[in-house]
């Protein structure tokens, strides 16, 4: 019997392939190395890695004599993502349980910022239309800037987009990015002195019923603007409600824990399907990339700039401009990095609780605009 068969799998090996497996090593590389959202960015590193070896076990195969064999990560891709979505929904619930919406209700106005910081995904979706990206293409690539990984997925997914795998690894890359990206796009925008302008925080008592029709409320509300949110707005909201209803702390714990974990640990390894060398290596990957930093970027800075603006008419109350950056979905690294961007500009500058109500706005905001675009562009041909 010849030996063939040891060589025959390295020989089988194309240059895509060989790609991928540095694109995997840079991605563990970025995990492991840097600590760049190491809980996603390692699985979907080593799984890239797996689905790009020649005659994968992980994925189906034809084999003369055998015949066709099923390979578990393409079975948990079209059952958890393809068939249901149900692994990005599903991690909403631990994302839920981990907020706190408190600071954000004892100062509603910031929910604007949220608001405000969506617009980077509009305004990408314009720009990969004019770069002639299908439409559907261009609002899956739109939403990464929702800084936003699991809606990222969900979005492009549900509208069968050929870039999952793509969009997916920007999503994920930028948000784990936020403390390079955004200190550069603010300061685009910002003065010296407007980075250092205080907010006096004074915590206003939230009740523990607003706490709880919060949730309930705020789902109603979307499925009945957006209905297509509900998924997306709906486990969120019910994750928060696990954790203020006070009866449930040993779930709400769960939630936050060992389901967060999990789901993020099979979404991370799973998604790599969509790695694949002959959908990721194409020109259209590096466009996607510089697409999803040009909506992180816009997101910043349109958040900054609409706080500017919002100034103007409430000139007794002013908010630091750079309290609006933090309306993007990437809880908590966004509201980490402004604290740290008006404690340089004034040591004695504290805007952590602003900006988490900034940010814990972006989250809902985010899911509901990943609703928006699902609910316009899923029934356009």
């Amino acid at each position: 019997m010849g030996f063939e068969f040891l060589v025959s799998g390295l020989l089988s090996i194309t240059w895509q392939q060989a790609v991928m497996y540095v694109v995997g090593a840079v991605l563990i590389y970025l995990a492991i190395e840097k600590g760049f959202e190491p809980s996603l960015l390692m699985p979907m590193g080593f799984g890239a890695i797996l689905v790009n070896l020649p005659l994968s076990g992980v994925i189906n195969q034809f084999s003369e004599g055998v015949g066709e064999t099923h390979g578990i990560i393409q079975w948990l891709f079209e059952v958890g993502i393809e068939a249901s979505e149900a692994m990005p929904i599903l991690l909403f619930i631990g994302i839920g349980a981990m907020i706190d919406f408190g600071p954000l209700l004892a100062n509603p106005k910031l929910f604007l910022c949220g608001a405000a910081a969506q617009a980077g995904i509009f305004l990408t979706i314009i720009i990969a239309c004019a770069m002639n990206f299908d439409l559907k293409d261009a609002a899956s690539i739109g939403i990464i800037g929702a800084a936003d990984g699991p809606t990222s997925i969900l979005v492009s997914q549900t509208l069968e987009s050929k870039y999952v795998g793509a969009i997916a690894v920007a999503a994920y890359s930028y948000m784990a990015l936020v403390p390079i990206i955004q200190p550069f796009a603010i300061k685009l925008v910002t003065t010296k002195k407007e980075r250092a302008m205080r907010m006096p925080y004074k915590p206003q008592g939230v009740t523990r019923r607003m706490r709880i029709l919060f949730p309930i409320v705020v789902s109603v509300i979307a499925g009945l603007v957006a209905p297509s949110s509900v998924a997306l707005v709906g486990f969120l909201m019910f994750g928060n409600l696990i954790r203020e209803c006070g009866v449930l702390e040993s779930l709400s714990k769960t939630a936050q824990n060992d389901l967060a974990n999990l789901i993020t640990l099979l979404l991370g390894i799973t998604i790599a399907f969509s790695m694949r060398a002959d959908q990721f290596v194409q020109v259209e990957t590096l466009m996607i990339m510089g697409l999803g930093l040009v909506a992180f970027v816009l997101d910043s800075m349109v958040g900054v700039l609409f706080v500017k603006v919002l100034n103007i008419f409430t000139p007794k109350n002013k908010i630091n401009p750079m309290v609006g950056a933090a309306g993007i979905s990437a809880f908590p690294m966004s509201s980490r990095v402004i604290e740290k961007l008006g404690q340089e500009a004034d040591p004695q500058n504290h805007l952590l609780m602003h900006a988490v109500a900034a940010n814990v706005s972006g989250q809902i905001a985010s899911v509901v605009a990943g609703g928006v675009v699902l609910q316009y562009f899923a029934n356009l041909g």
